[in-house]
Protein backbone atom coordinates (compact mmCIF):
# COMPACT_ATOMS: atom_id res chain seq x y z
CA UNK A 1 0.00 0.00 0.00
CA UNK A 2 1.79 3.10 -0.78
CA UNK A 3 1.66 6.33 1.81
CA UNK A 4 -1.07 8.80 0.48
CA UNK A 5 -3.38 4.86 0.62
CA UNK A 6 -2.48 3.86 4.17
CA UNK A 7 -2.55 7.43 5.66
CA UNK A 8 -6.30 7.51 4.13
CA UNK A 9 -7.14 3.75 5.59
CA UNK A 10 -5.66 5.34 9.16
CA UNK A 11 -7.62 8.35 9.29
CA UNK A 12 -11.16 7.12 7.99
CA UNK A 13 -11.12 4.63 10.57
CA UNK A 14 -9.50 6.75 13.40
CA UNK A 15 -6.54 5.54 13.80
CA UNK A 16 -3.86 8.19 13.42
CA UNK A 17 -2.86 8.29 17.26
CA UNK A 18 -1.58 4.55 15.98
CA UNK A 19 0.90 6.07 13.67
CA UNK A 20 3.88 7.00 15.51
CA UNK A 21 7.36 7.98 14.51
CA UNK A 22 10.16 6.22 15.33
CA UNK A 23 13.87 7.96 13.68
CA UNK A 24 13.19 8.89 10.29
CA UNK A 25 10.10 6.64 9.65
CA UNK A 26 6.63 6.07 10.75
CA UNK A 27 5.29 3.25 11.57
CA UNK A 28 1.37 2.42 11.05
CA UNK A 29 0.98 0.61 14.17
CA UNK A 30 2.46 -3.32 13.00
CA UNK A 31 1.31 -3.32 9.63
CA UNK A 32 3.64 -0.67 7.74
CA UNK A 33 6.09 1.78 7.57
CA UNK A 34 7.66 4.61 5.79
CA UNK A 35 10.55 7.65 5.44
CA UNK A 36 9.05 10.80 6.63
CA UNK A 37 10.09 12.70 4.33
CA UNK A 38 8.69 9.98 1.17
CA UNK A 39 7.01 11.78 -1.59
CA UNK A 40 2.63 11.04 -1.91
CA UNK A 41 0.78 11.20 -4.73
CA UNK A 42 -1.06 14.33 -3.46
CA UNK A 43 0.05 16.64 -5.73
CA UNK A 44 -0.33 20.88 -4.75
CA UNK A 45 -1.38 23.87 -6.56
CA UNK A 46 2.26 25.01 -6.63
CA UNK A 47 3.16 21.92 -8.31
CA UNK A 48 4.86 19.92 -5.89
CA UNK A 49 4.45 16.43 -4.15
CA UNK A 50 3.47 16.65 -0.76
CA UNK A 51 5.43 14.51 1.80
CA UNK A 52 3.93 12.14 4.31
CA UNK A 53 5.12 14.08 6.65
CA UNK A 54 3.59 17.31 5.36
CA UNK A 55 0.05 15.32 5.44
CA UNK A 56 0.36 13.74 8.37
CA UNK A 57 1.31 17.16 10.20
CA UNK A 58 -1.73 18.70 8.52
CA UNK A 59 -4.39 16.01 9.44
CA UNK A 60 -3.73 16.32 12.76
CA UNK A 61 -3.79 19.98 13.11
CA UNK A 62 -6.38 20.57 10.49
CA UNK A 63 -8.83 22.31 13.18
CA UNK A 64 -6.01 25.23 13.11
CA UNK A 65 -6.52 28.38 11.62
CA UNK A 66 -4.50 28.91 8.57
CA UNK A 67 -2.09 31.49 9.76
CA UNK A 68 -1.70 29.19 12.85
CA UNK A 69 -1.01 26.43 11.05
CA UNK A 70 1.57 28.24 9.08
CA UNK A 71 3.31 29.47 12.15
CA UNK A 72 3.27 25.59 13.62
CA UNK A 73 4.92 24.36 10.04
CA UNK A 74 7.64 26.78 10.45
CA UNK A 75 8.22 25.85 14.19
CA UNK A 76 8.87 22.42 13.26
CA UNK A 77 10.53 23.22 9.92
CA UNK A 78 7.85 21.23 8.07
CA UNK A 79 6.64 22.11 4.49
CA UNK A 80 3.04 23.25 5.23
CA UNK A 81 -0.32 22.96 3.00
CA UNK A 82 -1.40 25.99 0.72
CA UNK A 83 -4.98 27.05 1.67
CA UNK A 84 -6.46 26.29 -1.50
CA UNK A 85 -5.26 22.79 -0.99
CA UNK A 86 -6.41 22.37 3.02
CA UNK A 87 -10.13 21.48 1.84
CA UNK A 88 -9.48 19.09 -0.45
CA UNK A 89 -7.37 17.47 1.36
CA UNK A 90 -9.16 17.23 3.99
CA UNK A 91 -11.89 15.85 2.13
CA UNK A 92 -9.72 12.63 0.59
CA UNK A 93 -7.90 11.95 3.58
CA UNK A 94 -11.51 11.59 6.03
CA UNK A 95 -12.92 9.66 3.13
CA UNK A 96 -15.44 12.27 2.51
CA UNK A 97 -14.21 12.40 -1.32
CA UNK A 98 -13.51 9.06 -3.38
CA UNK A 99 -10.86 10.67 -5.19
CA UNK A 100 -9.16 14.12 -6.42
CA UNK A 101 -7.74 15.53 -9.17
CA UNK A 102 -4.55 16.53 -6.96
CA UNK A 103 -4.19 13.00 -7.14
CA UNK A 104 -1.13 11.44 -9.30
CA UNK A 105 -1.20 8.45 -11.35
CA UNK A 106 2.49 7.34 -9.58
CA UNK A 107 4.30 4.17 -9.16
CA UNK A 108 4.80 4.82 -5.52
CA UNK A 109 7.07 2.63 -3.28
CA UNK A 110 5.01 0.31 -1.01
CA UNK A 111 4.90 -0.54 2.80
CA UNK A 112 7.60 -2.02 4.52
CA UNK A 113 6.33 -4.47 6.67
CA UNK A 114 7.18 -3.38 10.17
CA UNK A 115 10.21 -5.10 11.59
CA UNK A 116 11.83 -5.85 7.83
CA UNK A 117 15.01 -3.96 8.66
CA UNK A 118 17.32 -6.00 5.93
CA UNK A 119 14.67 -4.33 2.92
CA UNK A 120 15.48 -1.15 3.10
CA UNK A 121 13.27 1.39 1.03
CA UNK A 122 15.33 2.75 -1.68
CA UNK A 123 12.92 5.28 -3.70
CA UNK A 124 16.32 5.27 -6.50
CA UNK A 125 16.42 1.45 -7.37
CA UNK A 126 13.36 0.59 -9.74
CA UNK A 127 13.29 -2.66 -8.35
CA UNK A 128 11.59 -1.36 -5.09
CA UNK A 129 9.53 0.94 -7.64
CA UNK A 130 8.22 -2.06 -10.02
CA UNK A 131 8.09 -5.14 -7.65
CA UNK A 132 7.28 -8.55 -9.16
CA UNK A 133 5.22 -11.29 -7.91
CA UNK A 134 6.19 -12.17 -4.29
CA UNK A 135 8.54 -15.18 -4.29
CA UNK A 136 9.05 -14.95 -0.58
CA UNK A 137 7.19 -13.85 2.33
CA UNK A 138 9.80 -11.18 3.45
CA UNK A 139 9.81 -9.56 -0.22
CA UNK A 140 7.80 -5.92 -1.20
CA UNK A 141 4.53 -7.33 -1.81
CA UNK A 142 2.55 -5.40 -5.32
CA UNK A 143 0.33 -2.59 -4.50
CA UNK A 144 -3.25 -3.84 -3.95
CA UNK A 145 -4.96 -0.31 -5.58
CA UNK A 146 -5.02 -1.55 -8.95
CA UNK A 147 -9.12 -0.20 -9.37
CA UNK A 148 -7.85 2.88 -7.45
CA UNK A 149 -4.79 3.26 -10.38
CA UNK A 150 -6.85 2.36 -13.11
CA UNK A 151 -9.54 5.22 -11.79
CA UNK A 152 -6.66 7.62 -11.97
CA UNK A 153 -5.57 6.02 -15.05
CA UNK A 154 -8.87 7.72 -16.99
CA UNK A 155 -8.65 10.80 -15.20
CA UNK A 156 -5.44 11.58 -16.82
CA UNK A 157 -6.73 10.68 -19.88
CA UNK A 158 -9.33 12.88 -19.87
CA UNK A 159 -7.37 15.61 -18.71
CA UNK A 160 -5.22 15.22 -21.78
CA UNK A 161 -8.06 15.34 -23.70
CA UNK A 162 -9.13 18.49 -22.49
CA UNK A 163 -8.72 21.67 -24.34
CA UNK A 164 -9.00 25.06 -22.46
CA UNK A 165 -11.55 27.53 -24.04
CA UNK A 166 -10.37 30.93 -22.15
CA UNK A 167 -7.22 31.59 -19.26
CA UNK A 168 -7.11 34.84 -18.06
CA UNK A 169 -5.03 36.86 -20.84
CA UNK A 170 -8.23 35.81 -23.21
CA UNK A 171 -10.70 37.18 -20.64
CA UNK A 172 -8.41 40.44 -20.69
CA UNK A 173 -8.91 40.78 -24.42
CA UNK A 174 -12.74 41.47 -24.44
CA UNK A 175 -13.12 40.21 -27.86
CA UNK A 176 -16.07 41.53 -29.41
CA UNK A 177 -15.82 44.64 -27.45
CA UNK A 178 -14.98 48.35 -28.22
CA UNK A 179 -13.63 50.96 -26.05
CA UNK A 180 -13.27 52.92 -28.68
CA UNK A 181 -16.01 55.14 -27.85
CA UNK A 182 -15.75 55.47 -24.13
CA UNK A 183 -11.60 56.92 -24.94
CA UNK A 184 -13.31 59.55 -27.01
CA UNK A 185 -16.03 60.67 -25.02
CA UNK A 186 -13.19 61.02 -22.40
CA UNK A 187 -11.14 63.01 -24.47
CA UNK A 188 -13.98 65.54 -25.59
CA UNK A 189 -14.47 65.80 -21.76
CA UNK A 190 -10.99 66.69 -21.21
CA UNK A 191 -11.19 69.06 -23.87
CA UNK A 192 -14.12 70.73 -22.65
CA UNK A 193 -13.13 71.49 -19.15
CA UNK A 194 -9.70 72.71 -20.87
CA UNK A 195 -12.13 75.23 -22.89
CA UNK A 196 -14.25 76.35 -19.62
CA UNK A 197 -10.71 76.84 -17.85
CA UNK A 198 -9.61 78.96 -20.98
CA UNK A 199 -12.97 80.79 -21.22
CA UNK A 200 -12.72 81.54 -17.58
CA UNK A 201 -9.20 83.13 -17.47
CA UNK A 202 -10.12 85.47 -20.64
CA UNK A 203 -13.10 86.64 -18.90
CA UNK A 204 -11.37 87.37 -15.93
CA UNK A 205 -8.57 89.35 -18.29
CA UNK A 206 -11.48 90.99 -19.69
CA UNK A 207 -13.28 92.18 -17.24
CA UNK A 208 -10.17 93.66 -15.32
CA UNK A 209 -8.89 95.18 -18.74
CA UNK A 210 -12.15 97.15 -18.48
CA UNK A 211 -12.17 98.24 -15.23
CA UNK A 212 -8.38 99.32 -15.35
CA UNK A 213 -8.83 101.35 -18.83
CA UNK A 214 -6.55 98.63 -20.84
CA UNK A 215 -3.58 100.02 -19.68
CA UNK A 216 -1.76 98.37 -16.33
CA UNK A 217 -2.66 94.88 -17.33
CA UNK A 218 -0.40 94.89 -20.23
CA UNK A 219 -2.86 95.32 -23.39
CA UNK A 220 -4.88 92.21 -22.52
CA UNK A 221 -7.65 93.58 -24.57
CA UNK A 222 -6.34 94.94 -27.51
CA UNK A 223 -4.04 91.23 -27.61
CA UNK A 224 -7.74 89.42 -27.82
CA UNK A 225 -9.11 92.30 -30.09
CA UNK A 226 -11.19 93.82 -27.97
CA UNK A 227 -12.37 98.07 -27.46
CA UNK A 228 -10.50 98.47 -23.99
CA UNK A 229 -13.20 101.67 -24.01
CA UNK A 230 -16.37 99.68 -24.39
CA UNK A 231 -18.31 99.63 -20.99
CA UNK A 232 -18.90 96.24 -19.70
CA UNK A 233 -22.46 95.46 -19.09
CA UNK A 234 -23.63 92.57 -15.94
CA UNK A 235 -24.89 88.98 -17.66
CA UNK A 236 -28.44 90.17 -16.98
CA UNK A 237 -31.08 90.49 -19.58
CA UNK A 238 -33.62 93.89 -18.66
CA UNK A 239 -31.14 94.75 -15.63
CA UNK A 240 -32.10 97.66 -14.26
CA UNK A 241 -28.63 97.96 -12.72
CA UNK A 242 -26.21 100.56 -14.59
CA UNK A 243 -23.84 99.41 -17.31
CA UNK A 244 -20.38 98.50 -16.59
CA UNK A 245 -18.24 97.09 -13.51
CA UNK A 246 -20.65 96.20 -10.48
CA UNK A 247 -19.65 98.08 -7.53
CA UNK A 248 -19.34 96.60 -3.83
CA UNK A 249 -19.28 98.64 -0.87
CA UNK A 250 -17.21 98.41 2.53
CA UNK A 251 -16.56 99.89 5.44
CA UNK A 252 -13.45 102.81 5.86
CA UNK A 253 -13.65 102.07 8.92
CA UNK A 254 -10.47 99.85 11.02
CA UNK A 255 -13.40 98.22 13.36
CA UNK A 256 -15.28 96.15 10.84
CA UNK A 257 -14.21 92.84 10.12
CA UNK A 258 -14.47 93.36 6.21
CA UNK A 259 -12.40 96.42 4.85
CA UNK A 260 -10.66 96.80 1.26
CA UNK A 261 -7.59 95.10 3.00
CA UNK A 262 -8.72 91.51 3.24
CA UNK A 263 -12.11 91.71 1.03
CA UNK A 264 -10.21 90.76 -1.51
CA UNK A 265 -9.20 87.32 0.17
CA UNK A 266 -12.74 86.63 1.89
CA UNK A 267 -14.80 86.87 -1.38
CA UNK A 268 -12.05 85.54 -3.78
CA UNK A 269 -10.29 82.17 -1.66
CA UNK A 270 -13.02 81.90 1.18
CA UNK A 271 -10.28 83.00 3.90
CA UNK A 272 -10.75 85.82 6.17
CA UNK A 273 -7.51 87.27 7.55
CA UNK A 274 -8.16 90.32 9.87
CA UNK A 275 -7.43 93.78 8.69
CA UNK A 276 -4.46 94.73 11.09
CA UNK A 277 -2.78 91.53 10.12
CA UNK A 278 -2.90 92.43 6.25
CA UNK A 279 -2.32 95.96 7.14
CA UNK A 280 1.10 94.64 8.48
CA UNK A 281 1.88 93.07 5.87
CA UNK A 282 1.73 95.88 3.49
CA UNK A 283 5.23 97.01 2.36
CA UNK A 284 7.00 100.56 3.86
CA UNK A 285 5.27 103.32 1.77
CA UNK A 286 2.58 101.40 0.31
CA UNK A 287 -0.53 103.47 0.50
CA UNK A 288 -4.69 101.98 1.16
CA UNK A 289 -5.97 101.14 -2.33
CA UNK A 290 -8.95 103.47 -3.36
CA UNK A 291 -10.18 100.18 -5.20
CA UNK A 292 -9.61 96.53 -5.17
CA UNK A 293 -10.62 94.22 -8.10
CA UNK A 294 -12.66 91.02 -6.89
CA UNK A 295 -13.36 87.72 -8.82
CA UNK A 296 -16.15 85.98 -8.46
CA UNK A 297 -14.58 82.36 -8.26
CA UNK A 298 -17.56 80.56 -6.62
CA UNK A 299 -19.55 80.55 -9.70
CA UNK A 300 -21.90 78.05 -10.59
CA UNK A 301 -21.38 78.81 -14.11
CA UNK A 302 -18.42 79.27 -16.21
CA UNK A 303 -18.15 83.05 -16.25
CA UNK A 304 -16.08 84.68 -14.17
CA UNK A 305 -17.40 87.55 -12.72
CA UNK A 306 -15.55 91.09 -11.58
CA UNK A 307 -16.44 93.36 -9.30
CA UNK A 308 -15.04 96.55 -8.00
CA UNK A 309 -14.87 96.79 -3.98
CA UNK A 310 -14.72 100.54 -2.85
CA UNK A 311 -14.50 101.87 0.99
CA UNK A 312 -14.93 106.06 -0.25
CA UNK A 313 -18.73 106.49 -1.61
CA UNK A 314 -18.09 110.10 -1.51
CA UNK A 315 -15.68 109.62 -4.54
CA UNK A 316 -18.77 108.00 -6.66
CA UNK A 317 -20.34 109.72 -9.31
CA UNK A 318 -23.82 109.74 -10.31
CA UNK A 319 -24.10 107.17 -12.64
CA UNK A 320 -21.57 104.78 -10.42
CA UNK A 321 -24.27 104.81 -7.86
CA UNK A 322 -26.46 102.39 -10.80
CA UNK A 323 -23.56 100.08 -10.68
CA UNK A 324 -23.90 99.43 -6.57
CA UNK A 325 -24.83 96.05 -6.30
CA UNK A 326 -23.57 95.11 -2.39
CA UNK A 327 -22.81 97.09 0.97
CA UNK A 328 -20.90 95.43 4.00
CA UNK A 329 -22.50 97.75 6.45
CA UNK A 330 -20.64 98.49 9.90
CA UNK A 331 -24.14 99.25 11.78
CA UNK A 332 -24.16 102.83 12.59
CA UNK A 333 -25.87 105.41 10.86
CA UNK A 334 -23.29 107.58 10.06
CA UNK A 335 -22.09 105.17 7.40
CA UNK A 336 -24.84 106.44 5.22
CA UNK A 337 -24.63 109.98 5.29
CA UNK A 338 -25.04 111.83 1.98
CA UNK A 339 -26.25 108.81 0.31
CA UNK A 340 -28.03 109.27 -2.90
CA UNK A 341 -31.18 107.83 -0.85
CA UNK A 342 -34.10 108.82 1.16
CA UNK A 343 -33.83 106.02 4.12
CA UNK A 344 -32.68 102.84 4.83
CA UNK A 345 -35.49 101.03 2.85
CA UNK A 346 -34.55 102.43 -0.28
CA UNK A 347 -30.89 101.87 0.03
CA UNK A 348 -32.01 97.69 0.90
CA UNK A 349 -34.21 97.75 -1.77
CA UNK A 350 -31.83 98.31 -4.50
CA UNK A 351 -28.55 97.44 -2.54
CA UNK A 352 -27.82 94.29 -0.91
CA UNK A 353 -26.52 94.39 2.45
CA UNK A 354 -23.94 92.59 4.84
CA UNK A 355 -23.37 91.98 8.31
CA UNK A 356 -20.25 90.47 9.00
CA UNK A 357 -19.96 89.18 13.12
CA UNK A 358 -17.87 86.90 14.97
CA UNK A 359 -20.50 83.85 15.86
CA UNK A 360 -19.75 84.49 19.63
CA UNK A 361 -20.93 88.29 19.81
CA UNK A 362 -23.23 89.67 21.43
CA UNK A 363 -26.51 90.04 20.17
CA UNK A 364 -26.31 93.78 21.57
CA UNK A 365 -23.64 94.39 18.54
CA UNK A 366 -26.59 93.49 15.49
CA UNK A 367 -29.11 94.78 17.11
CA UNK A 368 -29.38 97.97 15.02
CA UNK A 369 -28.83 95.78 11.72
CA UNK A 370 -31.68 93.50 12.79
CA UNK A 371 -33.89 96.51 12.22
CA UNK A 372 -32.63 97.12 8.75
CA UNK A 373 -33.38 94.52 5.62
CA UNK A 374 -29.78 93.14 5.72
CA UNK A 375 -28.02 89.73 5.55
CA UNK A 376 -26.38 89.06 8.70
CA UNK A 377 -23.35 86.50 8.31
CA UNK A 378 -21.40 85.02 10.98
CA UNK A 379 -17.73 83.35 10.57
CA UNK A 380 -16.05 81.46 13.63
CA UNK A 381 -13.28 83.32 15.41
CA UNK A 382 -10.75 80.46 14.85
CA UNK A 383 -11.88 77.45 12.47
CA UNK A 384 -10.69 78.93 9.21
CA UNK A 385 -12.11 76.32 7.13
CA UNK A 386 -16.08 77.99 7.68
CA UNK A 387 -14.75 80.57 6.69
CA UNK A 388 -15.25 79.25 2.64
CA UNK A 389 -19.22 78.59 3.45
CA UNK A 390 -19.49 81.88 4.95
CA UNK A 391 -17.90 83.66 1.50
CA UNK A 392 -20.53 81.21 -0.51
CA UNK A 393 -23.43 82.19 1.06
CA UNK A 394 -22.10 86.14 0.19
CA UNK A 395 -21.83 85.05 -2.94
CA UNK A 396 -25.33 83.02 -3.55
CA UNK A 397 -27.29 86.27 -1.57
CA UNK A 398 -25.56 88.35 -4.48
CA UNK A 399 -26.72 86.47 -6.98
CA UNK A 400 -30.10 85.86 -5.74
CA UNK A 401 -30.49 89.92 -5.70
CA UNK A 402 -28.79 90.26 -8.93
CA UNK A 403 -31.51 88.27 -10.04
CA UNK A 404 -34.19 89.79 -8.62
CA UNK A 405 -33.66 93.06 -10.25
CA UNK A 406 -33.14 91.86 -13.61
CA UNK A 407 -37.05 90.88 -12.99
Amino acid sequence: MDPLSALRDYATRGELDKIVRVGDEFRFGSDFSFPCNTETAFRSKQGNLYTLETLLFYVHNHQLKHTDYLQATRARKIPAVTLPDRKPLLDYLLGRIASSDSIETLLLPSAKPTGAADQEYRPEEPSTLLAGPATDETELPIPAANDHAERLDYISMIKALERPLKDRETLLECRHRNFYEILISSQRREEERHRIESQQRKDGLVAKNRLMGGTEVGGYGEDLGLDPSAKPKMHLKGSKIGEGVPIILVPSASQTLITIYNVKEFLEDGVFVPSDVKMKQLKPGTTKPDCVTVQKKFSRDRVVAAYEVRDKPSTLKAEDWDRVVAVFVLGKEWQFKDWPFKDHVEIFNKIIGFFMRFEDDSVESAKTVKQWNVKIISISKNKRHQDRAAALEVWDRLEEFTRSRSH
